[in-house]
């Protein structure tokens, strides 16, 4: 199962590859905001610095909703550098840019899924990597964990190469939820792939071990 992070705060893309384990990461243009980055330019340049961290895909999401400004944002964004995955909508236009870019060898991830029908649909247009987001599925009362399963079925009914990137992870048991239903990757906050360090019993053996070499050694 691949580790994405989903932000585009760089010290804790840094904290996260420091740990070795980070295999990509994820934004959109809430995330960009969030960290203050606004502006074309600076927008593009930090979609630069994000691949210049980490060693796998980084999602740099189009702003267009049409097929042609889909296209031609995806073409920018994924001339900024190889390890750029075109981000795109989950709608009828995104579909078609899917196709136009998975036909030109360029990477896409088809964003915003929230049924099996939708994923299916992405994996026909040859999308590499498809995102249902199942933190807000949970939050209108849906098993967004079902989602997951269902998407995972099909794939492997029809040997889909496409990824399911299980997004919106909100906490920790979403991350060991989801690999145990299959999901090729996850993507969600640095809270949620720290928390699988944590467990009580870890931390009381610890201080057992450290008190008990203490009563020895001084």
């Amino acid at each position: 199962m691949k580790f994405f992070i989903d932000t585009a705060n760089l010290e804790q893309i840094k904290e996260a590859q420091a740990l070795g384990i980070l295999d990509g990461v994820t934004t959109n243009p809430s995330l960009m905001a969030k960290e203050g980055i606004t502006g074309k330019n600076n927008i593009l340049k930090h979609y630069v610095d994000i691949c210049n961290i980490v060693d796998g895909d980084v999602s740099a999401e189009v702003n267009a909703m049409d097929l042609e400004g889909m296209i031609k944002e995806g073409e920018e964004l994924a001339d900024l550098h190889e390890q750029i995955v075109v981000k795109l909508p989950m709608t009828k236009e995104g579909i078609k840019a899917c196709k136009y870019f998975s036909d030109r060898g360029i990477k896409t991830n088809v964003t915003l899924v929230f049924s099996a029908g939708q994923a299916l649909l992405a994996a026909k247009a040859g999308a590499t990597y498809v995102s249902p987001f199942l933190g807000r599925l949970d939050d209108v009362s849906t098993d967004g964990l079902n989602l997951i399963d269902e998407i995972r079925q099909i794939y492997n009914n029809y040997a889909f190469e496409t990824q399911i990137l299980a997004a919106s992870v909100r906490h920790t048991m979403h991350v060991v939820n989801c690999a145990k239903i299959g999901a090729d990757v996850m993507t969600g906050p640095l809270s949620s792939i720290m928390g699988l360090l944590k467990h009580p019993l870890t931390d009381i053996g610890i201080a057992q071990f450290i008190a008990d070499y203490e009563k020895g050694n001084k």
